[in-house]
This record gives C-alpha cells, structure tokens and sequence, in this order.
C-alpha cells in the first residue's frame, strides 16, 4: 500500500450561511464594534438577546474572529508603513519567517505566490528603525533578499466587508 507523505492543507469547509439581516450585522460592527446589542438590535429591529445569539453564532462559526480597536501608528510613534517582499530559498513558510511576529513592527505576515516568497506589512517609527528591521530580516535563515515600499499616504484600510 502506497503511503501519501506530503502534508495535505486540510479543507477550509463549507461557507456559513449568512443572510441579510447578518450581513448588516456584520457591516454595523466592522464601522463600530463597541456599539450595545440594544442599539443594533434598533437599527436591526431585533431585540437585544437576538442580537447577541446571532452574535455568538457567527463567533462560534469563526465568521468574526475578534474584536479588536484599529490604532493610530502615526500617534504610536509608527508613521512609516511599509511592505516588505522577502525572497527565499525554497519554501518561505518556515519556524523562522513565521517568526517575525515576535517584532512589534510586523503586522501581517502572507505567504504569496509571484516573485517573493513571503509578503510582510510593518509599521516603524522611521526609516532608521526599518533598516534595523531589515537586518534582522536579512539574518534569518533562507533570506536572500528583500523588496521594501514604502506607503507615502494610505487611503483605505479595511477588513473584508460582508
């Protein structure tokens, strides 16, 4: 019997049925997360308990994976906002790309396909401070070179909107 070896990605599954009332829901959240079930439930015409069942369900389902406050880098002290394309040898998904989330700096890590391996958006307080970024890019095991732009002004900034 022939034995596969190769890891396999398992199967994302089937999509969560969402209907209308929770794509507004979803909608209401993504503009304000710290609005009250009662004032949803307002502009929903839904009780509050409806609202937070319907809020639940959509957790439990992983259609909102958390709920976070979007930061100012600027009044961080991070104004500069950057992409970095990170060229490696083989596969760019290893321990030691993976991470980089260890830096406050990193904010998204992507493997992608194209001409670069791994995609990753930073933000530092200057161009000084993403040079020392990059020279603990450089060090990692596999890294052969690295690809930076810099965003000079940033226009939309979202999430996926249901």
């Amino acid at each position: 019997m022939v034995q596969e070896t190769n890891s396999v990605r398992p199967a994302a599954g089937k999509p969560t049925q969402i209907d209308a009332v929770d794509r507004k829901l979803l909608s209401l959240l993504a503009e304000d997360a710290t609005r009250s079930y009662a004032e949803m439930g307002t502009i929903l015409h839904l009780s509050p308990p409806a609202v937070h069942e319907r809020v639940r369900r959509l957790k439990r389902d992983g259609v909102i994976l958390g709920t976070v406050a979007r930061l100012s880098g600027a009044k961080l002290g991070r104004g500069l906002l950057a992409f970095v394309h990170i060229d490696t040898t083989g596969w760019g998904k290893t321990e030691f790309m993976l991470a980089l989330d260890q830096f406050s700096e990193v904010e998204e890590i992507h493997s992608v396909a194209g001409d670069t391996s791994m995609l990753i958006k930073v933000r530092t307080a200057d161009t000084q401070a993403l040079e020392d970024l990059l020279h603990h890019i450089y060090r990692l095991e596999g890294v052969k070179g690295t690809r930076s732009y810099i965003a000079l002004s940033s226009y939309l900034e979202r999430g996926p909107r249901p």
